[in-house]
């Protein structure tokens, strides 16, 4: 039976995705979801939604959505790519920007999605390992088809030096995209550099600060020629009716979301300086999680203890990221339950 899988594919392992927990008593917090409702205006789209439309196709270049997303960042439309969540941006730009014999490169760690897609297309990865302490020097010559330039990085939430990312942005032959999943809790942002490089782009999401998870919604922005090349061959319809609907309420409604990034940022320190007076080593967060290294026990034991008390985080095993945890931004009722129960496990 393998014979009739592509070489690539029956080699390649899958992509693996924080575990979504059915009951609802569990404390949530390894997927970097937002734990805040979505805009009050998105529940108001959907009261207003006709199921009859629904036996129509949906608009093919997402027009509306296309046309806000414009007048966020003060560009044309014809600017902006609309996908199914900011994955299908990713995958679009390695068939779209990467030939056979071409190469994706990307932190080591980082986003563990890129060298999946990578195999999927059966290209090469030219991975850019980071220091011990997860900081960034890119070596001079470096060269590839296509880079993702996560920032802030994942799993880490740090961010780095604005001067460092411009210089390589400038050297770089290939087609550069900045992956800005967690831009709107951090305290600037890449966009302009998509407004002013031709192999610049910039992807964003509505499942982090806009807390659209469900919906799959992403997008880039960048020059005209990069984003027409992704219209080519994106799926037919790739985003439903239901989705452009509440995802253009939910970008119309800025302040509710800055509201929110706003108690998540707050919460964000509280973790980090609670999870320092314990001991732990907290690396600086400009994302919706903390990227922490408990100190005296393992941190696949903490990871294991906390699971079997309904308190779900995320462990990455391997000789590096094995060391830390990240840890998803709640509320602060789940965050308390979660010192607590740390504190319990310290103390035992």
């Amino acid at each position: 039976m393998s014979s009739l899988i592509r070489e690539s594919v029956n080699h390649m392992q899958g992509y693996v995705p924080g575990e979504q927990p059915r009951s609802a008593d569990v404390i949530k917090l390894n997927t970097n979801e937002n734990p805040y409702p979505p805009s009050p205006m998105v529940f108001e789209a959907l009261e207003r939604m006709d199921a009859s439309v629904l036996a129509k196709y949906p608009d093919p270049v997402c027009m509306d959505l296309r046309k806000q997303i414009g007048r966020m960042h003060d560009c044309p439309p014809e600017q902006v790519f609309v996908g199914n969540g900011s994955d299908e941006v990713l995958a679009l730009c390695i068939r779209a920007f990467v030939e056979r014999d071409g190469t994706v490169g990307f932190f080591d760690p980082s986003y563990s999605l890129y060298p999946v897609l990578a195999r999927i297309e059966d290209v090469a990865t030219k991975p850019v390992p980071l220091s011990a302490d997860f900081g960034w020097s890119m070596p001079e010559d470096y060269a590839a088809s296509l880079f993702f330039l996560t920032h802030p990085n994942a799993p880490t939430g740090m961010m780095y030096a604005r001067q460092e990312m411009l210089s390589f942005i400038e050297r770089f032959p290939g087609v550069l995209l900045l992956d800005e999943a967690y831009a709107d809790f951090a305290d600037w942002n890449g966009m302009a550099w998509a407004l002013r490089y031709e192999h610049v782009l910039v992807a964003r999401t509505l499942s982090k600060s806009y807390s659209l998870a469900g919906i799959r919604l992403g997008y880039a922005v960048g020059p005209e020629p990069l984003i027409s090349a992704m219209y080519k061959i994106k799926d037919s319809y790739n985003v439903s009716r239901m989705t452009q609907e509440l995802a253009l309420a939910a970008l119309c409604d800025q302040a509710y979301m800055r509201r929110n990034v706003e108690r998540i940022k707050a919460t964000r320190s509280r973790l980090d300086a609670e999870l320092r007076k314990r001991g732990w080593t907290v690396y600086p967060s400009q994302s919706n999680f903390i990227w922490a290294s408990p100190v005296g026990i393992s941190a696949h034991a903490v990871y294991t203890a906390l699971h079997e008390q309904g308190i779900f985080i995320r462990y990455f095993p391997g000789v590096r990221t094995g060391q830390c945890l990240r840890i998803s931004i709640g509320t602060d009722e789940h965050i308390e339950a979660l010192l607590d129960a740390i504190d319990a496990l310290e103390g035992g």
